[in-house]
Parts: structure tokens; sequence; C-alpha cells
């Protein structure tokens, strides 16, 4: 028996626990003490990761589908069918879906092959729909679009003003960085349409309508300004932009009467929150989906940038502006180059320098995808089904879209439109169903590798076992596909550290870090540009990523979102996660003391809503929007706002995105998940 110290598999906060490994099987999760981010504490997620590893439902061989039916087959058979149809289209008749589960290296491989093997500009993953709203909004304002403190930094808060993030059930470990905050002294402040966990060990709970976060923000800061609460010598020295903002949230509008209005929050308590926060010296704010999931989503990350450099609180311990990421990798994904626009760290596709540099680096004999911006998952998805036969080819690695995305309906009729699907996973998933092949994939306990946190702190995985039956890891089966279609040369890698030496060489963030640098408790936070750095774990302490080095306000004006309650369909619908499962539950629903304990669905209801609909606590009803209708239980609670209803996303038998709308904010073209119109009916007894 051993233990092997690794990182957990399931939301962004980024906790390290030991592997129990017994006779080369993982048997068990123990403690591991030494990590700075949990310190040994794990929530139920945690402690139950070893469950799914092993489960009898785990993808073993390559599978090819004849006559509508999969069959196993060798990998060189699988390999050899991928390689010839991928060679039989064009490039951009080709897309590539990378995941937020899988390792930095794992995606890096997975960016080069579709710019470099495929030629396609069309690459894209799961971040679309939780933190694309982030990178764009605080890139926009910032230079720089991620979290910009570290979890640590939450206990030396003042005041914790959370919005739009569950955070005790989504990010357990945080939460006690945020109870030990209070510990302290601090102020916690919560805004939600539910009176989640979170809010019940809040100091100030303020009840709002899901979509008017912008109003409640911009109430905010008229009154601080109204007080002359702002930091006036911030705002001066670190900041442009200041009297567009004054002009925008000075409006009538956003009087505390009438933000009352829109949001449904009290006068007082905004006037309370806003001298909290202004006054306390040390304020961050921590918001995860809940104000990213918004067609105004952008416009929510960039007020919440707005009000932290309004009262100075940023580059400083208990401050910032606080992503919370929701998957384990979403983050390192992301720096990956797994998006549409850039290459790793951010480096703009469009930029010719740029282009050149990864073309010079990668040494592809026939060059690389053209230096253009391809399409978004959300707005591939819309092609597909707009023009058919434009996009021919999805390869999809550690995605299941046919739970993650908005309009299920939509997503089935998209997926069907494809000439060839490749879905390279560890279980046989929603979306593996529709593929033509699927490739048996490693997870994370099978494989080394690092992840990149949601506060950018870049952590090993170890290996503890080997993967079952001819399961490999990712970035293997990737090389070995580009090995088959002629490019074995640009794909020369032995381990995943030569994959991360090369991505590292790349990317200047990640520059300074090495496996060994990375293999300690702490490991780096980036950027890190130099062997000798020692990371960064507080952002813009001097200056803003900006070209200036100032931080840039905005005004931003209050929009209602796409679809809003009317006498048809009278409630806001609002989706999330429960603590005891995690994204689409393909690996939690496999853990049996995870599934226990919230083994399906539900849809939370307000006590006197339900009353006027006849409606019994854990009785089914029908929720139906304009996309589609679903069966489930309800929920009959006070904790949740009248007017709006609360369903989990985790469910393919009662998925909440059969409901949710495909509106997509503008700018990051991230869905509306957080607010659609729908109804609640009661189902007729059968006579």
């Amino acid at each position: 028996m051993k233990y092997v110290q690794t990182t957990c598999p399931y939301c962004g906060t980024g906790c390290s626990f030991n592997l129990v490994v017994d006779k080369g099987i993982v048997t068990g999760v123990a403690p591991y003490q030494r990590s700075p981010v949990n310190e040994g504490k794990l929530c139920p997620k945690g402690t139950y990761a070893h469950e799914f590893i092993n489960n009898p439902d785990r993808l073993k061989k390559p599978l090819i589908k004849k006559d509508g039916k999969f069959v196993e087959a060798s990998w060189d058979e699988a390999l050899k069918l991928v390689a010839e149809k991928f060679k039989s289209y064009k490039p951009d008749e080709c897309a590539c879906l990378a995941s937020a589960r899988v390792s930095n290296e794992d995606n890096y491989a997975m960016m080069k092959f579709a710019r470099g093997v495929l030629k396609t500009k069309h690459i894209d993953h799961c971040a679309r729909l939780c933190h694309a709203s982030t990178v764009a909004g605080l890139a926009n304002i910032f230079g720089s679009g991620a979290m910009t403190n570290s979890i640590g930094d939450i206990a030396e808060s003042k005041c914790v003003f959370i919005i739009g993030s569950n955070t005790f059930e989504c990010h357990p470990l945080i939460g006690r960085r945020v109870m030990q905050a209070k510990a302290k002294g601090a102020k916690v402040i919560y805004a939600d349409p539910r009176y989640t966990p979170t809010g019940k060990q809040a100091d100030l709970y303020l009840q709002f309508r899901s979509g008017t976060d912008v109003a409640l923000l911009n109430g905010m800061m008229q009154e601080i300004i109204r007080n002359g609460w702002e930091n006036k010598e911030f705002i001066q020295n670190r900041c442009n932009g200041f009297d567009e903002l004054k002009k925008e949230v000075m409006k009538d509008d956003y009087s505390l009467e009438n933000v009352s209005k829109i949001t449904g929050v009290p006068a007082d308590k905004i006037k309370t929150a806003a001298e909290w926060f202004a006054k306390s010296g040390a304020s961050a704010i921590l918001y995860s989906m809940g104000i990213t999931q918004h067609t105004t989503g952008v416009d929510n990350v960039k007020s919440c940038g707005n009000l932290q450099m309004l009262t100075g609180n940023l580059g400083r311990p208990g401050t910032g502006v606080n992503a919370l990421r929701g998957q384990n990798n979403v983050q390192g994904a992301c720096d990956m180059g797994c998006l549409p626009v850039v290459y790793t760290a951010y480096q703009k596709v469009i930029d010719e320098a740029a282009q050149k540099k990864f073309a010079d680096g990668w040494k592809f004999p026939d060059g690389i995808a053209k230096g253009e911006n391809g399409y978004e998952v959300t707005t591939l998805m819309n092609v597909l089904t707009e023009k058919p036969g434009e996009i021919k080819c999805l390869y999809i690695m550690g995605e299941n879209p046919m739970i993650s995305d908005p309009d299920l309906t939509h997503v089935e009729h998209a997926l069907k439109t494809l000439d060839f699907l490749v879905v390279q996973d560890i279980f046989l998933n929603e979306t593996a169903e529709f593929a033509d092949v699927v490739l048996p994939a490693a997870c994370y306990a099978e494989k080394d590798g690092t992840q990149t946190s949601t506060e950018r702190r870049v952590q090993m995985w170890r290996k503890a076992q080997n993967p079952p039956g001819e399961a490999k890891g990712d970035w293997e089966i990737i090389a070995s596909i580009a090995a088959k279609m002629g490019y074995g040369a640009q794909f020369p890698w032995k381990t995943s550290e030569d994959v991360f030496n090369e991505m590292a060489s790349l990317t200047p963030s990640y520059a300074g870090m090495t496996y060994e640098r990375l293999n300690r408790p702490e490991a780096l936070h980036w950027p890190c540009p130099t062997t000798d750095h020692p990371g960064t774990p507080i952002l813009h302490t001097e200056k803003f990523g900006m070209p200036d080095g100032k931080g840039l306000m905005t005004g931003i004006p209050f929009k209602w979102p796409q679809e809003v309650p009317d006498s048809e369909y009278p409630f806001v619908l609002t989706t999330g996660r429960s603590i005891w499962q995690w994204h689409t539950g393909t690996m939690t629903r496999r853990s049996a003391s995870l599934e226990r304990e919230e083994p399906t669905g539900w849809v939370e209801i307000n006590t006197e809503d339900a009353k006027k609909l006849g409606i019994a606590d854990k009785e089914k009803v029908k929720a139906k929007t304009r996309r589609g209708e679903i069966t489930i239980p309800a929920r009959v609670t006070p904790d949740i706002m009248p007017g709006v209803v609360f369903i989990p996303f985790h469910y393919a038998e009662c998925a909440a995105n059969v409901l949710t709308i495909n509106a997509l904010d503008p700018i990051a073209k991230i869905p509306e998940s957080k607010a659609c119109a729908v109804k609640i009916e009661k189902i007729a007894e059968a006579k």
C-alpha cells in the first residue's frame, strides 16, 4: 500500500489529497496536510474522488459505430479510421473541443493538433459556458482575465461580497476562507435569489431577482459616490474612465428607490451594503456563474471591476475580483489557448508576431491555421443547424455538450448534422452516444500532468494506477492520431513533462515553471516569467496589464435578460450546482457515496408560489419553457425568492438545459443559463 499525492479533479479550488493505492489499484482518499489551499480538509466530492476511477462503466477499448451500433476495435483500426477521415476534410470543415477536466498538457496537445494538424481555427471548450465573460470582461478593464488574488487572501478580507456564487456548496474550501475572515471580524454580504447555505452565514443577505446584477452594483456605486466614500487617490493614480462611470451610475435609474424596484432588494439594505463595502479598508468580491451566465455577462463582470476600482480594492491582500472557476482546469484550458481567438497565454491568433512565433516553434512543414478567429462552441452549434455542411467533422475531448449546453434539443439537432464525430472520454457519456468513434482515455489518477486552479496556481497530478484496459492518456492519443496523419515529428513527446516544457517555451506566463519547481506543496502562481521568479499570487499590485498600466472604468447601463416572465411563462428560471454532484454528473453519478445523497434533480419553488399552484413538496411537476419541458420533483421552500425557480443542471433524466435559452452575450458568446421564462404546472392525475 502507498499514498500518491495529487490534486482534485472536481471544482477549480485546487485542493490536494493523497490517493490510497493497494496492489496497484486506487482504493481511497487520505488527507494531504501540507497543501496551502485546503490544509488537509476536503469537501464531499474530494472525499470520494476515488469512487468513479475503477467504475465498471469505464471505457476500456476504442469503439467504432457500425450499422448504428458500437463495436470494439483495435487502436490501430480506430486511429487509422480517424486519421483517414480527418484528412478528407478541408481545415475549416473541422472543429475541436478541448476540456476543462483534463490536464494542461492534454489541452495544449489538442490546441496544437487543431491549429497544426487539422489547420482549423475552430477550437473552443466549456469555458464558453461558464467564465468566457470573465476572460473577456476582466481582460478589457484590467488587461488580464483571471482571478486577481489568492484563495488564502480571502481570509484577510475585512468585507467579503459574494454575488452569483453559492460558495459554500460549490467551492466549500473557499467558503472556509470566508469563515476565517468572518471569525476575524469581517462582514459578509451575500446577494442571490436563493437563501443558500452561503446566505445563512452572511451578515447581510440581499435577495434579488436573477439578471439584475448591474442595477444592484450601479446602485451601490451611486451610493458610494453620493457619500464621498470612493477612493479618490486610487482612482486618480491608477484608473481611467471615472467620469464615464460617474455619468452612468449617478442617473436617477440607479437611485436606491429605483434599484430596489428593479432588484427586489430593500433600499436600506443596498445602502448598508455600499457603506460596509466602501469603508472596510479591504473588501473582496467573490463571484461565479451567477454573474457570468447572462447575455450581460461581460457587463456584470465589468461592473464588479468598476466597484473594486471605485473603492481601491485591488492589488492588496483581502481585496480583488475573485472569479471562482467551476471546473478543475477551466483556467488552464483557457491558458493553453483552447479558445478560438488566442494561442497560449492569450496571445492573439490575429497578431502576426504571435502567428509567426507558433509556426516557427512548431515547425509544421505545411504551416498552421490561418491567423483568423474561429467559432465559439455556442456559435458552432448554431452554424451546424443553420448552415449544414459548413462544419462536417468534430473532435471532442472530455466534454459533454448533450448535458452542459443550453437548449439541448437544439444541440442534438446540431450533432446529428455532422458527417463525422470523434469523442474521447473516460465514460460513454450522453454526447458519445452520437459519435462515430469513441476513444478511451485515462482519468486524473492514471497520468502525470498539471492543472491550473481558480487562483492561477499550477499544480501536479501524479499517476497512481494504470488506466483500465487499453485506455490511454489524452495527449498520447492526440499524438498518435497526428503520427498517423504524417506529423509524428511535430509530436515527439515521451512524457507529460516533455509536453509541459514545450508549452512553457511558448507561453510567457508559464515560462519560469518546470516540473521540478512545481513538485512542492505551494506550487506556483502565474505569471511566472523566469526560473528564479517566485510566482504572482496577487495581480495588479502596482499597475494593471493595460498598455498604460491603468485600469479602465466603464459606464455600464442596466439591461434586462433576453427573456423575461410574462402571463404564459410567469417565473424566472435559474440553474446551478449541488454540493453532492458536479457538472454533467459523468463522474459524480458513478460515485456511490455522492449519488446516494442527491440521486435526482428538483425544481426549487417558493412556498407561496407553490401554494397558489396547489403543488406539494416532493410532488412531480412539469417545468416548461419555449424550448421544451421536463418532469421533475418540486422542492417547496421559503428559501427562494417568490417568482424565481431553481433547477440543478447535473441530471440527464430531468436536464435543466432542455429548458434554458440559447441567447448569447454579444462579446463572450456565453449563454444566458441563469435567467429565462418558465412555467410550472401541476401534473393532472390520470382518471
